[in-house]
């Protein structure tokens, strides 16, 4: 092996998922490099590419989404990692993704906080992507045990191949029409959330008020493209491609390494919301606009005794009515609503803990860490150094 490690990456660029993994890569590289890191522009699915039989390198890091691409990867013989994972434990590589199970809970918790009690979920043909499926099969758990139905959208196929566009908008319209309203509706990616939200403007669906939607990958172009910008769940692929790159080093440069032989799995950031979510879909008028107070008002310090204020309730109706629509009590409700915009700030921007708590209504920082510590169970600090791969 050569003194400068030589990496083939396989990672396609025209997507944003990608080209956040090659970021996530790039990081690390800077960090514990340098690399000589071969690589190409190309799409998803491309074929294997003709240099790789001759590559003379020492790691692999690809998006294996076919056969012949996995063969043309072993057949190197070399240290290679899949950052795909469609071909299943078959593939004997190591795989680092995306927790399919958190993705659900975060579309899904997002939804029942904005009080859906009715849910559906649009996915791909079963079978096609066993991922997407997993999404599914997930979200459909976490409502079933919230005590709520998801109506799920079954995608048709013509002889093996998929319908043509037009036919499956025809389609997703038709099934928006009869689902009973207002529905929280899960999409099973971006690409697809992107497809409901025009097929619910044919159909003459209002989003949000009679149908939220919620996907995921957070493509910020995809989600700014659709009629209605498109809430979607972060799934931090610039920490999958940091820590791939992590693992790949020690496969390189310790052969007594052995790679982990069940998946890993990376939890998502958490939901970026925007218009196609921004609603309350409560009958109860007053709670609905109390917690649209706490929401717009939480990180400027407010308390339960500010909350009161706005409405004509007692303390304890104001509890008793907004635990049963949410589950929690309205000071619960200003916490999760600090604590998740800290997140935020902690993930999102390089800021001070000191600014942060200032920014999320705090009165100290030293009150903000024990907060967060015991509410998160790690410090602020280790959460951001986490979410980066560096912990």
């Amino acid at each position: 092996m050569s003194e400068t490690l030589h990496v083939a990456l396989l990672i396609e660029t025209s997507r944003e998922y990608g080209r956040a993994l090659l970021r996530g890569v790039a990081r690390y590289n800077q960090q514990h490099g340098p690399w000589s890191l071969f690589f190409k522009p190309h799409g998803w699915g491309d074929p294997p590419p003709k240099w790789l039989t001759e590559w003379k390198g020492d790691g692999i890091l690809a998006r294996i989404g076919n056969k012949r691409m996995l063969e043309a990867v072993k057949k190197t013989k070399l240290p290679a990692i899949d950052l795909q994972g469609v071909m299943g434990p078959a593939a004997g590589l190591p795989f680092i993704g995306v927790d399919n199970a958190q993705v659900a809970r975060h579309a899904a918790q997002h939804l029942l906080d904005r009080g859906f009690t009715r849910f559906g979920f649009v996915g791909l043909p079963h079978g096609e992507h066993p991922h997407m499926d997993e999404r599914c099969e997930h979200f459909k758990r976490i409502v079933a045990e919230a005590g709520h139905p998801c109506d799920v959208f079954e995608p048709k196929r013509v002889r093996g191949k998929p319908v043509a566009w037009e036919q499956q908008q025809h389609a997703i319209a038709d099934w928006l029409k009869r689902l009973p309203k207002p529905v929280g509706v899960m999409a099973c990616h971006d690409d697809r959330g992107h497809q409901v939200i025009d097929a619910a403007r044919r159909a003459g669906v209002l989003i949000p008020d009679e149908v939220a939607i919620v996907s995921v990958d957070n493509d910020e172009h995809l989600c700014s493209l659709a009629a209605t910008p498109l809430s979607s769940v972060d799934v931090n692929p610039q920490r999958i491609g940091y820590d791939a790159a992590a693992m790949l080093h020690q496969m390189m440069t310790d052969r007594k390494f052995k790679p982990p032989a069940e998946p890993v799995f990376i939890p998502p950031r958490g939901v970026v919301t925007r218009r196609s979510t921004e609603v309350l879909a409560m009958d109860d008028r007053e709670i609905a606009a109390t917690i649209r107070f706490i929401r717009e008002n939480a990180c400027n310090g407010i308390t339960v005794e500010d909350v009161l204020d706005q409405v004509a309730l007692s303390r304890s109706v104001l509890e008793r009515r907004f635990k049963t629509l949410l589950g929690r009590t309205p000071k619960s409700e200003i916490m999760r609503v600090q604590l998740e915009r800290a997140r935020q700030l902690l993930t999102q921007t390089d800021m001070p803990l000191t600014t942060i708590a200032e920014k999320t209504g705090f009165s100290q920082v030293k009150y903000f860490c024990e907060v967060f510590r015991k509410k998160i169970g790690v410090t602020p600090g280790a959460f951001r150094k986490k979410d980066r791969g560096e912990a």
